[in-house]
């Protein structure tokens, strides 16, 4: 692993790749991005459904028994235990963040996306926690405006690269099927969601890094399988070409409600694994990354249900501590990214 400090020289990515990230962004509303050219500044988001801090519990706690070097390199010993308060190293930060937001029950995925989202604390609004699709309230709040949107808004590019599947899109259509907090924010924001075909040509992330679920569960064998570096090499790649790149990782939560701990301790290796390319190959002069939950689960697998504890958010790039030092619950999240990317723009240079 190459945790290099800024002013060092990454490959920029080639004009042909460019390109087609931006061809593949385009949909019925037009793409803003800087005159054409890449951002000056630009953010990669990894968000990771139920993952909190937790205890030093070797029984229940996977993190324990999960060989993550990256993040260790990045944060120190222990950086995932709950108790700890914030943690800063010379490359990055993490900062315990409330997801409960002073409102009873717990936190559940609609309402906790749609507070990191937006900046706005969605379950006092709609009086409780929701999940895991948004309701009707939750939805319009998503649409009134969301990270996605206001990165667009101010002259910025943004990109969620999950691609979906057929039936995805055909569920949504017939009604069978309610948009999750994530896509929704990006199509209300004018974003194009992409697809399979995105996927084979290099231009989208797997949800699973690596691609092989869209094989072995999906039925489509033509699907190219990255090792988790080179998945996180496309992402650093991606995050050149745009001011916000995001990437959601939904299985964490669903390992966490089957209590499957083998499972958690080879997801958690896995994502350490893509961390690792993404730092091997980043943009230090000009790219940040941010890494956060909704609320936590896995850290916890002695219980089958969502916990009540704080998740991490860890900021890793230049700002890493100025970026994290704003955050302390899920709605600090959208107006931390969004005043750094601001603080960027090209109109604000000196």
């Amino acid at each position: 692993m190459n945790l290099a400090p800024p002013g060092h020289q990454v490959a920029p990515s080639s004009a042909k790749y460019t390109s087609e990230v931006e061809k593949g962004n385009r949909g019925a509303a037009e793409v803003l991005v800087y005159n054409g050219e890449m951002s000056p500044r630009h953010l990669l988001f990894i968000f990771l459904d139920g993952v909190g801090l937790g205890k030093a519990d070797a029984v229940r706690n996977p993190f324990c028994a999960a060989h993550m070097p990256t993040l260790t390199e990045l944060l120190g010993e222990g950086w995932f235990l709950a108790g700890r308060g914030r943690v800063t190293g010379p490359m990055a930060s993490l900062a315990p963040t409330d997801a409960c937001l002073g409102v009873p029950g717990r936190p559940q995925s609609a309402t906790g996306q749609a507070a990191l989202l937006t900046g706005r604390n969605v379950p006092a609004e709609v009086g409780g926690h929701f999940g895991p699709k948004p309701t009707p309230a939750i939805a319009s709040i998503l649409r009134s405006g969301n990270l996605f949107s206001q990165t667009r808004a101010e002259g910025g590019s943004a990109i969620l690269l999950n691609p979906y599947p057929p039936q995805f899109f055909e569920g949504i259509k017939s009604g069978r099927r309610l948009m999750p907090a994530i896509p929704l924010a990006a199509r209300a924001a004018g974003i194009r969601l992409l697809t399979h075909e995105d996927l084979v040509a290099g231009r989208a992330v797997s949800p699973d890094f690596t691609g092989e679920g869209w094989r072995e569960r999906l039925g489509r064998p033509e699907t190219p399988v990255l090792s988790p570096w080179e998945a996180g090499e496309r992402l650093a790649a991606v995050a050149r070409s745009h001011s916000l790149v995001f990437l959601e990782h939904w299985p964490t939560d669903i390992i966490g409600h089957r209590k499957e701990f083998r499972q958690a301790v080879e997801a958690l290796d896995r994502f350490d694994r893509v961390l690792a390319g993404v730092v091997d190959t980043w943009d230090w002069e000009a790219g940040s990354i941010i890494i956060t939950s909704d609320h936590g689960n896995i850290e916890d697998l002695g219980v089958r249900t969502h916990t009540l504890n704080a998740v991490p958010t860890v900021a890793v790039g230049q700002d890493h501590e100025q970026l994290a030092a704003q955050i302390g619950s899920l709605p600090d999240i959208a107006p931390a990214v969004l005043g750094l990317l601001r603080e960027c723009r090209p109109d604000r240079q000196p």
